[in-house]
């Protein structure tokens, strides 16, 4: 089997990277249906096996496509009555992810691998407080006369053009995109945690969809096909796992789970 790097040239994959490749598309499939960020887990994978960063982005956005499928598919109980939040949510991940993956054909990599570290503490910060922002917001709603669930229309417009914003690094880069997606929802909606999940799981798959879609389109040639196959029939089974199980877990183990994948991929982001 063979890989592509960015000038075209093919290099040699063994077996045995085959089969790492595969495990690590199950381990991000499960990640990235249970918290987010399994990128972290792939990215590295395939640089470190001496995919080039760029075309291991590329190639990592094709793959996962398939486990943003089988991990939104899981969720898809919880979707129910956020529909009309979504309906502008959607457009400004489609919208933002080909603006990301755009720039991801014209900047240099490391212009977002050195804003990665510093959002993705922020993230964990309001991951860990969100308990506490929504409390606040559900006492001023009540304190106003409003129903405790309101979403204000400051809130639904910093929501929207956040939305917009992860999406365009989404399709940059994609790494801990879910976290961040986590974070903002947590400061801003009165919802339940795993419904917050199921959100973050369709807007990732959709930012994935478009990101790929214009690698295959710009750059066809620059993908690794058999890193994003391999990727793709990993992350397929290990998204239904995810799903799976993690519509089990309480919203404080949801909450430690994010935290602590958060934190191992802050260190594997600054050790690359």
């Amino acid at each position: 089997m063979r890989a592509l790097d960015t000038r075209g040239y093919s290099c040699r994959v063994s077996v045995v990277d085959m089969v790492l490749i595969a495990l690590a598309g199950i381990g991000a499939g499960a990640i990235n249906a249970l918290v987010g960020s399994g990128t972290l887990i792939t990215f590295p994978t395939l640089v470190t096996l001496g995919v080039p960063p760029v075309t291991a982005t590329m190639s990592n956005a094709v793959g996962l496509v398939a486990g943003g499928v089988s991990g939104a598919w899981g969720y898809r109980r919880e979707l129910r009555g956020q529909w009309h939040r979504l309906r502008w949510q959607i457009p400004m991940s489609l919208i933002g992810a080909g603006l990301g993956a755009f720039l991801l054909l014209r900047l240099p990599e490391r212009v977002f691998v050195q804003v990665v570290p510093v959002l993705l503490v922020a993230a964990l910060i309001l991951v860990v407080c969100g308990p506490r922002i929504q409390a606040w917001a559900r006492r001023r709603a009540e304190a106003a006369g409003r129903a405790a669930d309101h979403v204000s229309v400051v809130q639904l417009v910093a929501l929207v053009f956040g939305t917009f914003a992860i999406a365009v690094y989404g399709g940059y880069f994609t790494a801990a995109q879910g976290i961040l997606f986590m974070a903002l929802m947590g400061a801003l909606l009165p919802e339940d945690i795993q419904r917050m999940n199921a959100v973050k799981n369709l807007l990732s798959l959709f930012i994935n969809m478009v990101a790929a879609a214009g690698f295959m389109l710009v750059a066809f040639d620059r993908i690794s096909w058999t890193a994003a196959a391999l990727i793709a029939v990993g992350s397929l089974i290990g998204g239904y796992l995810g799903a799976h199980y993690g519509r089990r877990l309480s919203p404080n183990a949801l909450r430690a789970a994010i935290v602590v994948v958060g934190l191992i991929g802050l260190y594997r982001l600054l050790t690359l």
